[in-house]
């Protein structure tokens, strides 16, 4: 952490009253060390992760950070509050403040980060002495390690906490485990690597083999010296980006400390992931999948007690899990343990009682979150080359035979033509990564080849999905032929590509792809048909299910849906008019949060108002997640009214007949908009009517005995109780 802070970026009399004004201070003196290039930009990221979740830990201490295209370098600024700043966290604000600033796609710098703060944030003697030392350059010493602590600091940090941590431990003692399952799912989701730095705190070793970052140790007293303690592995991993997969994996370890019960996690995130260690896995007591898409490897956990659920109930309910295992553990149920090459990924994708239309879901998200990335770079890119060059701009020949420097429409062309290539891959990777959901690496090549033939024969996104679906199954029976030890080498990488390529080649070409481009062909000449009722009542059906679950399963079938028209370098009006009404739709529910807490602010805690300003952000950059604290804390009241407005927003786009040819952007691509005007009404119309019976709703709620006279901290407390109710995410 050397190079990561200086005293420039220290602020030992911290004046700021809110956690937007402390992430502000301390940027400022991140973007006058050339650490960061545009301030706002950064503090949007910022507040986007805050939005998330609360980034406040027990003990007084706040962690914003994100990663950002605006830090040239990662980038750790600490600051002191003397009156304390509200971070969400469960025992009220914090006095000690670190911004972290990662660049953007620098997953591991992130958690690196993020994991090294932590070890040291577990250790009193150093929190101890940030409260207590005297100058900038000291602390900036302290928090890369150049300076031990002293024991003086540890002394200050019990005179200045004492009373805080006994009223805590009394907390915990009268709640039990409610308790410690709703800190889980409300306190910020700091590194994995917290909860090995309680093992280092409380002086007990991780299980053997693995790695300090890895391990997490019972709560101190909770086992004594001759009693092992129950140790369970955990997986955790989510279809998109690395938040949920993280989340997860810090409450599991929360909670397996409030239980006194080691928890090692192993995080399949965005970043990749590091198998856990064999000795680590042998000596669990029991094993917890909290997993949107199918785990990795999974038969090495194969003969134990077993809790298989959605990410987001390790989000949500980490206490019940813990103690499902171990109630499993203690009846003797566990998993069969499958022979050597028996069974294929997929089919060890969950418990013996999970469904196939389960492991469909996942098999297809698999797919879809794979592909989201290519069809936004490809619809912006293909929708900046109309913008800059016009509707003819499809007309304009390669830029490899035209391209002057100086002319705006070869430049709009190049955008065109890269968005164009970029959609190329749309289809194949789908199908590939189906496959791979289903078969891991080996069906990658015939998911590949199924959907590079289902673009050539014009089957085009239905193509993709029976593609993917054939390939995966193809490879699983191949798997299930017993072979001769002498030929097992050369299967995954000659004999497995080969034949399913082949099989794979010939359904698609000669059995089932004739059948499926004319039920594309008629799907798109249905679409193309819609007008008046019709269109309307679509629309009205795709924004329901847009603001269903805010960005679950649901959502993506209505994005994927709307994206898969317009992923053709001419898509039709139709399908057009079908992309703008799902992406208003989407950018309903946190614009009418945010219009919410800012209009009737006493609806709501201080947690939410500050989570509504980060709403406005997220809401007009299309990203409807940033309802989701919303959601979780009222999701009866929260859900349907976004429901409304979105299935009204959508019905008036679809009505008003606004297009859209970029599959993202939000308020950013309204020139790429036609009748932006229109389309802008139709998204206020939508947040009004939610924002109204939001606060409708919410004031009808009648108040618990007491509610009346609580203060911030008491609806604090509540919306952390209230949070603990699932919502897909």
């Amino acid at each position: 952490m050397s190079d990561m802070i200086t005293a420039d970026l220290v602020d030992l009399d911290l004046s700021a009253d809110t956690k937007e004004a402390a992430a502000r201070a301390l940027a400022e003196r991140m973007v006058a060390l050339g650490r960061v290039t545009d301030l706002e930009g950064f503090l949007a990221d910022v507040a986007a992760r805050e939005a998330q979740m609360p980034t406040g830990l027990d003990g007084g201490i706040g962690i914003p950070h994100c990663r950002s295209e605006h830090v040239t370098e990662p980038t750790l600024a600490f600051g002191r509050s003397a009156a304390g700043i509200d971070f969400g966290a469960a025992d009220g604000p914090a006095d000690l403040i670190f911004l972290i600033a990662a660049p953007a796609g620098a997953d591991d710098a992130h958690l690196t980060i993020l994991s090294s703060l932590a070890r040291q944030l577990m250790n009193a003697e150093f929190t101890g002495a940030l409260r207590s030392v005297g100058d900038a350059a000291a602390a900036a010493a302290l928090i890369r390690g150049d300076e031990a602590p002293t024991a003086g600091g540890a002394a200050a940090e019990g005179a200045a906490h004492g009373a805080q941590s006994s009223a805590g431990g009394g907390a915990h003692g009268a709640s039990g485990g409610a308790k410690s399952d709703a800190s889980a799912s409300e306190d910020s989701a700091a590194a994995p690597g917290a909860a090995s730095a309680g093992a280092a705190a409380a002086g007990t070793a991780p299980a053997p083999g693995a790695s300090v970052e890895d391990a997490s140790a019972p709560a101190s007293g909770a086992t004594s010296a001759d009693e092992r303690p129950f140790r369970i592995v955990a997986v955790t991993s989510c279809p998109t980006g690395i938040a949920h997969t993280y989340m997860a994996a810090e409450s599991l370890e929360n909670a397996g400390r409030d239980a006194g019960v080691e928890v090692v996690v192993e995080t399949q995130g965005s970043a990749g992931f590091t198998r856990l260690d064999p000795a680590v896995i042998a000596a669990a007591d029991g094993v917890i999948f909290a997993h949107d898409v199918p785990v990795r490897d999974k038969d090495r956990f194969a003969g134990k007690p077993t809790v298989d659920v959605g990410v987001k109930a390790g989000i949500n309910r980490p206490g019940e899990l813990i103690t499902e295992v171990r109630g499993k553990a203690a009846r003797g149920e566990v998993t069969a343990s499958a022979p050597a090459g028996a069974c294929t990924p997929v089919e060890r994708g969950g418990d013996s009682g999970e469904g196939y239309g389960t492991k469909l879901r996942k098999w297809l998200m698999s797919g879809v979150s794979y592909m989201v990335p290519f069809v936004a770079a490809g619809g912006l890119l293909i929708a900046l080359g109309f913008a800059i060059g016009g509707y003819k701009i499809n007309k304009a020949p390669s830029v490899m035979d035209h391209f002057v420097w100086t002319q705006g429409d070869s430049w709009a062309a190049l955008l065109f033509q890269i968005g164009v290539v970029s959609f190329g891959f749309l289809v194949p990777v789908l199908a590939g990564y189906i496959a791979y959901g289903m078969a891991d690496r080996p069906g990658l090549v015939p998911g590949f080849v199924g959907g590079s033939i289902a673009l050539t024969i014009n089957a085009g996104f239905l193509g993709g999905l029976v593609a993917g679906l054939l390939a995966g199954g193809v490879v699983m029976a191949i798997q299930k032929v017993k072979i001769p030890p002498a030929v097992r080498g050369i299967m995954p990488v000659v004999v497995i590509p080969l034949i399913s390529s082949a099989i794979v080649g010939f359904l698609m070409f000669v059995v089932v792809g004739k059948p499926i481009a004319s039920a594309q062909k008629g799907m798109t000449d249905w679409l193309n048909g819609l007008s008046g009722t019709n269109a309307i009542l679509l629309g009205a059906l795709l924004g329901l299910m847009m603001c269903f679950d805010l960005g679950g399963p649901v959502n993506k079938v209505a994005y994927t849906f709307a994206t898969a028209g317009i992923a053709v370098s001419n898509p039709s009006d139709s399908a057009m008019k079908i992309m703008a009404a799902v992406m208003a739709a989407g950018m309903v529910p946190p614009l009418a949060m945010a219009l919410a807490t800012t209009v009737r602010g006493k609806l709501f805690t201080e947690t939410e108002r500050e989570n509504g300003k980060a709403a406005w952000v997220l809401g007009a950059s299309f990203i409807s997640e940033g309802a989701i604290p919303f959601a979780a804390a009222d999701p009866l009241r929260v859900i349907p009214s976004s429901m409304v407005g979105g299935a009204i927003t959508g019905a008036l786009s679809m009505a008003f007949g606004a297009t859209l040819r970029a599959p993202h952007g939000g308020i950013f691509v309204v020139p790429l908009i036609g009748n932006p005007f229109l389309y802008l009404i139709a998204i206020a119309v939508g947040t009004c009517v939610t924002t109204a019976l939001v606060v409708v709703l919410k004031g009808m709620r009648k108040p618990a005995p007491g509610a009346s006279t609580a203060g911030p901290a008491d609806g604090t407390a509540t919306a952390a109780a209230e949070a603990k109710q699932p919502v897909a995410a």
